[in-house]
């Protein structure tokens, strides 16, 4: 089989070159010049045209699970792994990506394969007897050929096969770098084809760049069917595992870990780690009931609200989005009378969490009321509800759930937006249902 060949191709205006340049020879962009294959190294042995099928005459069929034995991953995932699935988990340096799915293969008890790029064998098996693992179904290979990776594939037909790290496998069929943008490419794709040509469920490790993406092309992304962002604060034990992108479960889904010294420990209860631990109620705190997923979790907001020291007060949010602060306040003094154009505003959400949904709104209002009048909110109050630039307060999706995980956790008030509330009053859950953001302050005046 002859070598593939391969080209240089600008990534803005498609010219291609047979070497690399500092700047393309076409349209003179700099660092646009990325390595593809332009011939395969293989001859076809006819030219046939593919046959299209009726879309009414495809049998739709139930994909088989596989539990990963891990319940958060599986709840992460979609409950669990399907064959031929390829998923991406990508993390910050040490968060314990290759600890979590070193768990999930040894947990699988079956035919399973550990591809490592970027440790020794003898790493990988002093990681898994500090842990206290069985690994009497897992194979383990240190490689990071891609064609040598793939004939191992091959022989052994593992039914679950971990790549750590994608960025470290290179092919000889192309020059460049490992971790270049076209061997990420070209592995990431043959990997996947082989994965959906076998029916094995391949799990590829990625590093992040200091942003927190994916490093390589953006392709990468596109090419896997579930991407996993492994997140969690450096000072903290708990780790989230994020789902962004899966085509065989819901997006958005979130995972609790606790690291501890045998590993990864799911956190079936994750609502209490992003609670309140005061003693008694301080101002500026709220608790927000949030959604992620299919689950509902509680978590506290907290606002510090104080006098600014410079010309330009400081609008700063950890957890939360920056600019939506910045609309907020503008809201609480337009529709509220709320003034907050003379002090710095904080706003955090507790335990490390990213809140995204519009939903934290009336929370985040509440709680920055709450500092700047001084008046603690009761520990046994929970809130959600969006709010418009006309101030009015919108119902959030899945308000149901909402409160049955509030009244679950023993809260005893409530605020939310008006068309949220149930048709059936829930036992021991005191409803305050309001419409304008103005009807809120009021209603947290009066608690």
């Amino acid at each position: 089989m002859a070598k593939a060949k391969s080209a240089y191709v600008c990534t803005d205006c498609g010219a291609s070159a047979l070497q690399w340049f500092g700047s393309c020879p076409s349209c003179g962009a700099a660092g646009t010049l990325s390595e593809t294959i332009t011939e395969r190294g293989f001859v076809r042995a006819g030219k046939s045209s593919p046959e299209s099928v009726a879309l009414g005459e495809v049998v739709a069929r139930e994909h088989e699970r596989l539990p990963t034995g891990l319940a958060e991953l599986d709840r992460v995932l979609g409950e669990g792994l399907v064959p031929g699935q390829v998923v991406l988990l990508g993390g910050d340096p040490g968060i314990g990506k290759s600890t979590l799915l070193l768990q999930a293969l040894c947990a699988l008890q079956q035919n399973n394969l550990y591809v490592s790029g970027e440790e020794s064998p003898e790493q990988v098996a002093g990681r898994a007897r500090r842990l206290g693992l069985d690994v009497g179904g897992v194979r383990l290979l240190a490689e990071t050929q891609l064609e040598r990776i793939v004939g191992a594939l091959e022989a052994a037909r593992p039914r679950v096969a971990v790549i750590d790290s994608i960025q470290t496998v290179w092919s000889e069929a192309l020059q460049s770098a490992p971790g270049s943008v076209a061997q990420v490419r070209e592995c990431a794709a043959q990997l996947t084809r082989y994965a959906k040509r076998a029916g094995a469920a391949l799990l590829l490790i990625g590093h992040v760049t200091k942003e927190g993406a994916i490093a390589g092309p953006r392709v990468l992304e596109h090419i896997v069917d579930t991407v996993l962002y492994f997140e969690g604060d450096p000072g903290s034990s708990f780790r989230l595992v994020r789902a962004v992108k899966n085509r065989f479960g819901a997006v958005n889904e979130l995972g609790v870990f606790a690291m501890t010294e045998k590993g990864l420990k799911g956190v079936a209860n994750p609502s209490r780690l992003f609670l309140s631990t005061h003693e008694k109620a301080v101002p500026g705190s709220c608790v927000l009931v949030t959604l992620e997923g299919t689950r509902p979790l509680l978590v506290e907001i907290q606002a510090l609200v104080d006098g600014a020291h410079t010309p330009n007060p400081r609008r700063l949010s950890v957890g939360l989005e920056q600019n939506r602060l910045a609309m907020l306040l503008a809201v609480l003094h337009r529709h509220a009378g709320i003034a907050t154009w003379e002090q710095d505003v904080f706003v955090n959400a507790v335990g490390g969490v990213r809140i995204g949904e519009p939903a934290a709104d009336l929370a985040v209002c509440l709680a920055v009321v709450s500092s700047l009048i001084d008046k603690a909110i009761n520990s046994k109050v929970a809130v959600f509800g969006e709010i418009g630039l006309a101030g009015e307060v919108r119902p959030a999706p899945r308000g149901q759930d909402r409160l049955k995980e509030a009244a679950k956790l023993g809260f005893e008030k409530l605020i939310l937006p008006r068309s949220n509330l149930p048709k059936t009053k829930i036992a021991d859950l005191e409803l305050i249902a309001v419409e304008r953001v103005d009807q809120a302050v009021q209603a947290l005046r009066g608690l």
